[in-house]
């Protein structure tokens, strides 16, 4: 059986699945924020307590960054306590056994391709869109890391096509301007909405933005700003996507994060993308985690499955574990 593991930036989540893709335990528990060894800790002790449960597993991780080739320590992560830390030696030498690593992405875009919403499918783009943007490739069921580690790094491009009131957008967490997370996440979309709102003067309505959710309410009761913004996102979301599937082509683009759940997303980007999409027609499905938030963690777990995909609709049953308290 495979051990997974998610480590978010407030929850770590670890469970277990057998070969069928079932799953047999999971747990989730606080992630010590901001404290590295903690962290670590925590990870090393969700391991031992399931296989006490499970039995010896191979241990799959998913992080909010990704391991420097050159360094061996964690770059780019939004949890900014891993960087530069050693995690994959720290955690090796801790459990005594090699363990895979790969950004959370990577494992959406893994989970959802062997046996997920993009079962069967060879070229998988996986991407998120919550507090973050993020996005993961897997080919033929192992996901594509680079020559950097950064295949995939979708959200810290520049938006596509700017306009004029786009540039030079945004200030991002990772120092440069205007990149993709900075217009398409779920903060930044409240943003969006709070400076339409300051822009038509209500700068009362500005000071205090609902959140992404609210704003998509709102849209629906009828509110003209929130209708406006919702379009802006929808526009943005589509020249975002564009721009990866001229580069990449893939067969099939899968959504996870809070907003995958905006069922609008799955009619409207397809219509709206022709126009910045260099062919003909444009057949990729954009198609809804089938796994949801278990695909992190589902995903971390199939870091070791070194087999082809599994057919679609291969799941078992499995019966459920006992955590060890």
């Amino acid at each position: 059986m495979k051990i997974g593991i998610d480590l978010g930036g407030t929850k770590t989540e670890v469970a277990v699945l057998d070969d069928d893709g079932a799953f047999r335990l999971r747990r989730r528990v606080p992630t010590p924020a901001g404290d590295y060894r903690a962290t670590v800790a925590t990870i090393v002790t969700l391991v031992n307590a399931a296989e006490q449960a499970a039995g010896d597993c191979t241990v799959g991780i998913g992080i909010p960054g990704a391991i420097s080739p050159a360094t061996g320590r964690v770059k780019n992560a939004n949890s900014a306590w891993l960087n530069g830390q050693p995690l994959q030696q720290d955690l090796e030498a801790a459990l005594r056994r090699p363990v895979r690593i790969q950004n959370d992405a990577n494992c959406l875009a893994v989970s959802e391709a062997v046996d997920g919403a993009a079962a069967g499918a060879h070229c998988v783009l996986g991407i998120i869109l919550g507090t973050g943007v993020g996005a993961g490739i897997c080919l033929g069921g192992r996901a594509l890391v680079g020559r950097n580690a950064i295949a995939g790094e979708w959200g810290h491009n520049p938006l596509a096509a700017s306009c004029a009131d786009e540039s030079p957008g945004p200030a991002c967490w990772c120092g440069r301007r205007g990149c993709i997370e900075t217009w398409l996440s779920g903060p930044a979309l409240a943003a969006d909405y709070r400076r339409g709102r300051a822009a038509a003067g209500n700068h009362h309505a500005a000071a205090n933005p609902p959140d992404a959710a609210t704003v998509f309410r709102l849209a629906e009761a009828g509110d003209a700003e929130a209708a406006a913004t919702v379009h802006r996102w929808l526009d943005r979301l589509a020249r975002g996507l564009a721009t990866v599937v001229n580069l990449l082509d893939p067969d099939a683009i899968v959504v996870g994060g809070g907003l995958s759940n905006v069922a609008r997303l799955y009619q409207e980007v397809p219509k709206r993308w022709g126009a910045y999409v260099f062919s003909d027609r444009v057949d990729t499905p954009v198609l809804p985690a089938a796994h949801g938030d278990s695909s992190g963690v589902r995903g971390a777990a199939w870091l070791w499955n070194d087999c082809p995909p599994l057919p679609c609709g291969a799941r078992g049953a499995g019966a459920s574990l006992r955590m060890p308290e």
